[in-house]
C-alpha cells in the first residue's frame, strides 16, 4: 500500500507535491506522524522512489536524489549499497560539479559504506577529503563538520 501511495504521489501536480512533500520526503517519512520509515518499509519505498524516477534523464535532480535514497536504505547491506553510492557520487560530479553540499553528503555516504566491507584505507581517504572540504566550507564549529570529524576518528 505504501509503495503504491508513494508512486501515486508522483503523478500529482508537482507544485502540490513540493508544497506538502518537498523532494523525496514522501519516501522517507510518514506524512501522518512524521516518523522516518525503517526496515522493510524503508527498503520498499526506496526501491519505489528509484523505480519512479529511473526513467528520467540522468540530469534530473529527482533521479539523483532517488538513487541517494536507495543507497541510504541499502546501508545495512554494504555490498549492495556500494555500487549505488559510487554511481550517485559519479552522477553528482558529472552533472552538478558545483553542488558542493550534495557531493560532500555523497562522499560521506560512500565512505561509510566502504568501512563495512573492510576497505578502511579507501574510506579514510574519502573521509579526510570530506572533512577538509567541510572545514573550508563551513568552518570547524559547524555541526556537519563536527559530524564529519567524528566519522574520521571512529
Amino acid at each position: 500500500c505504501l509503495v503504491r501511495q508513494a508512486e501515486a504521489a508522483v503523478e500529482h501536480d508537482d507544485q502540490w507535491n513540493q508544497q506538502y512533500f518537498p523532494g523525496l520526503e514522501k519516501y522517507q517519512k510518514c506524512f501522518d506522524c512524521g516518523h522516518s520509515f525503517h526496515g522493510s518499509v524503508e527498503m520498499a519505498l526506496a526501491w519505489a522512489a528509484w523505480k519512479t524516477y529511473l526513467g528520467r534523464p540522468q540530469t534530473d535532480s529527482m533521479r539523483s536524489r532517488a538513487i541517494e535514497r536507495l543507497g541510504c536504505a541499502l546501508s545495512s547491506r554494504p555490498e549492495e549499497a556500494l555500487p549505488v553510492h559510487e554511481a550517485n557520487l559519479a552522477l553528482l560530479r558529472r552533472y552538478w560539479p558545483h553542488d558542493e553540499e550534495n557531493i560532500l553528503v555523497a562522499q560521506c555516504n560512500l565512505a561509510s559504506c566502504l568501512q563495512a566491507p573492510g576497505r578502511r584505507d579507501e574510506a579514510l581517504v574519502l573521509q579526510r577529503e570530506t572533512y577538509a572540504r567541510r572545514v573550508a566550507t563551513h568552518g570547524v564549529s559547524h555541526q556537519d563538520t563536527i559530524g564529519c570529524g567524528t566519522n574520521l576518528v571512529a
